[in-house]
């Protein structure tokens, strides 16, 4: 394998386990096992739904709204928001159910579907203040070039704005309180740190969410390699894609909470409410390439890429993360989510790759080169010249 700062790589286990409950391996980073080989997330999944005092945690979320509402009807809390269910359902329960004024921020997409452009726009004319983001088109994609080579996953610039931007935001008009959806870490399967409480350090981000290394370690390696400019590097642009300074963060008292930790996440359920409050519709084709459902991860032409690297690094993709997640909500059983990974799971993204392979500018032999070379020996085989899993889940 070429070299890759992706870190998760380094302590992925080669004897591959999954899960006795749902359907994750133990090759899906920072989870962890108990010893009825039972995985973290339907751990937390039980707590979820049995333990967990849901109006205990109410009560913490109605005073944490009365705490920073404003009474003038000015912008009390920023909400990351792309039009997608889940975010419209965390800003649209917080303005109605909450009494709170959300400045929705947007983090665009690298290009917007038809279905994700439309769902925004829908969820505007719902009524809200929204605040999207482009980012420099030119170093955004030599962004994600360099992610594709080095992480073997060009969406990680997105994930970089994603979480500072509305920090950023936050700091410039004076608003202390950010809300988020999901903690995924503990809701798919991941680090527990964060398990008991109802906000992450901005500290944390390198290590859950970057596979080990930022934006900076991307620029340095990036320009080392020739794909980025040492004046692009300088540039002011890459501000977005790091979070504010400590001190600004610390002056103002920015704290980044989650909605799960105060309300029971469940997917399926925010798909309904977005459809009935703020006019999220499904894809309209049918299912997304790489599972069997059609409401998540709708808005960007190059998701399904992201989705397919985790499966050529991990053995693990799209519908065995959807499966999973719908076992531990009762949703389906777990002999029919076996069925459903066997039958979608490692489908190759074929609507837009002609799109994504101009996004990066790079060649379809390229792009194969890049994909071979993060397939691990202990995961994958050649039989009859086709790659081949060597563990299936059963």
């Amino acid at each position: 394998m070429i070299k890759t700062l992706d870190k998760q790589l380094i302590s992925q286990p080669t004897d591959v386990r999954f899960c006795t409950k749902c359907v994750v391996s133990n090759q899906r980073p920072r989870i962890t096992f108990n010893k009825d080989g039972v995985c973290s997330a339907c751990d937390y999944a039980h707590r979820k739904h049995y333990v967990i005092d849901w109006k205990k945690r109410e009560k913490e979320l109605s005073a944490l709204c009365a705490r920073y509402r404003s009474k003038n009807g000015e912008f009390d809390v920023v909400v990351p928001g792309s039009g997608g269910k889940d975010s419209s359902y965390t800003a649209h329960i917080l303005k109605t159910k909450y009494n709170m004024h959300p400045l929705v921020v947007t983090w665009a997409p690298f290009a917007y579907t038809d279905i994700g452009w439309k769902n925004f726009e829908n969820f505007i004319k719902s009524g809200f203040t929204v605040l999207n983001c482009f980012p420099d088109g030119k170093l955004h994609r030599k962004l994600a070039r360099i992610a594709f080579e080095l992480k073997g996953d060009a969406w990680e610039p997105f994930a970089f704005g994603q979480k500072a931007y509305a920090f950023h935001i936050a700091v410039k008009w004076g608003i202390p309180l950010i809300f988020y959806g999901e903690n995924g870490e503990v809701e798919y399967g991941g680090s527990l740190k964060n398990a008991d409480v109802p906000h992450e350090s901005v500290y944390d981000w390198d290590k859950l969410y970057y596979k080990g290394a930022g934006v900076d370690r991307l620029l340095m390696e990036g320009k080392k390699m020739g794909l980025i400019t040492p004046k692009e590097v300088k540039d002011r642009s890459f501000d977005f894609y790091r979070p504010p300074s400590k001190k600004e963060i610390e002056k103002l008292g920015v704290q980044m909470h989650w909605l799960s930790y105060y309300r029971k996440w469940v997917p399926q359920e925010n798909f309904y409410y977005a459809q009935k409050h703020t006019g999220f519709t499904a894809n309209e084709e049918g299912r997304s390439e790489g599972t069997y459902s059609k409401y998540a991860s709708l808005d960007d032409q190059t998701d399904g890429f992201h989705f397919y690297m985790a499966f050529i690094k991990f053995g693990i993709g799209r519908a065995t993360s959807d499966a999973a997640h719908e076992i531990r909500d009762g949703h389906i059983t777990r002999e029919e989510g076996v069925s459903l990974v066997k039958r979608y799971d490692g489908e190759f993204p074929k609507k837009y790759f002609r799109e994504f392979l101009a996004y990066l500018n790079i060649t379809e032999n390229h792009f194969w080169k890049m994909v071979d070379s993060y397939r691990k020996p202990h995961l994958w085989k050649k039989v009859g010249g086709e790659w081949k899993l060597k563990h299936g889940i059963n």
